[in-house]
């Protein structure tokens, strides 16, 4: 395993976890950027804002996980995609709207670009309309 793909491993479990930007921070270059073009996503444009909004979903979400299904390491593209489905519940207080006791199962990809042995960017690729229907928010 090269390094770049474990420390994309170590970063993909902390913020899918809840771990929030503490978690996460020590695999990321300090100004590292995102960007999704999902709605619920729109205005972050830091990894530091993204790794504390998944830190917020889990709070209403509680019983949220994820399953990968693929890691690809692109050596020459300095980059570490991660295809995962995610799993949850809205039974937790917060979020668009009071617990619908609905769940989803929802994919999505991470591509994390790096420089040197940090993750410097992070692009989500992910159907947040099918999600946010599944859970009773639209």
């Amino acid at each position: 395993m090269t390094a770049m793909t474990e420390i994309a491993r170590k970063f993909f479990d902390a913020c899918e976890t809840g771990k929030g930007w503490e978690g996460c921070k020590a695999h990321c270059t300090p100004n590292a950027t995102f960007a999704a073009q999902a709605e619920p996503l729109a205005d972050i444009k830091t990894l530091q804002n993204y790794t504390e909004w998944m830190k917020g979903l889990l709070t209403f979400v509680p019983d949220g996980r994820y399953e990968v299904k693929s890691f690809a390491t692109d050596e020459a593209g300095k980059s570490v995609s991660a295809y995962g489905v995610f799993f949850g519940t809205h039974t937790g207080q917060g979020g668009p709207c009071p617990p619908t006791g609905k769940k989803t199962a929802t994919d999505y990809v991470y591509v994390m670009f790096f420089e040197g042995d940090k993750i410097k960017h992070m692009q989500k690729i992910w159907h947040a309309g099918l999600a946010m229907k599944d859970l009773g928010w639209v």
